[in-house]
């Protein structure tokens, strides 16, 4: 794929805010007709520049309003141990993001729970039973400052 132009950029921009624009919409706001505009969506769709389209949820509406961050120690860094603890992660659905981590940790997670006793109760029943897993750290935040999923363009 070419280069973004500053186009592409504003479509990109809208799209984030609200991927449920319809197109006559999104060209308006972006300064095309629609049918260049629709093109240049498909194009940027068919890139994977856009990946997909979502429905972002309150998760406090849906009963998993706490979050936690836990950092996991493994027992090695073997191919074999981490792609079962990988395995294993993408296995359970209240693990929400799971990077693998250069630095202190070898693993660090986004944890989704209704409150404190279910993750604690997560952590005990899954995670720790995960063969592999050396140690887990629980970092709990207090309040959230940001939170976004639009990327800076």
């Amino acid at each position: 794929m070419k280069e973004l132009d500053a186009i592409d950029r504003r479509i990109l921009r809208v799209l984030q805010e609200n991927g449920r624009i319809q197109n006559v919409e999104l060209a308006e706001k972006v300064g095309l007709s629609p049918s260049p505009c629709l093109r240049r969506v498909k194009i940027l769709e068919e890139a994977g520049v856009v990946e997909r389209y979502v429905a972002l949820l309150n998760p406090s509406k849906i009963g998993v309003g706490l979050t936690v961050f836990a950092r996991v120690w493994l027992t090695g860094q073997d191919a074999e141990t981490v792609e079962h603890f990988t395995d294993e992660v993408k296995r359970l659905p209240q693990i929400v993001e799971c990077h693998l981590m250069a630095g202190d940790c070898d693993f660090l997670l986004r944890v989704v729970a209704a409150d404190l006793d279910a993750y604690r109760k997560f952590q005990l029943d899954h995670l720790t039973r995960i063969k592999g897993v050396q140690n887990v750290k629980t970092e709990i935040p207090m309040q959230k400052i940001k939170m976004t999923s639009e990327l800076p363009l």
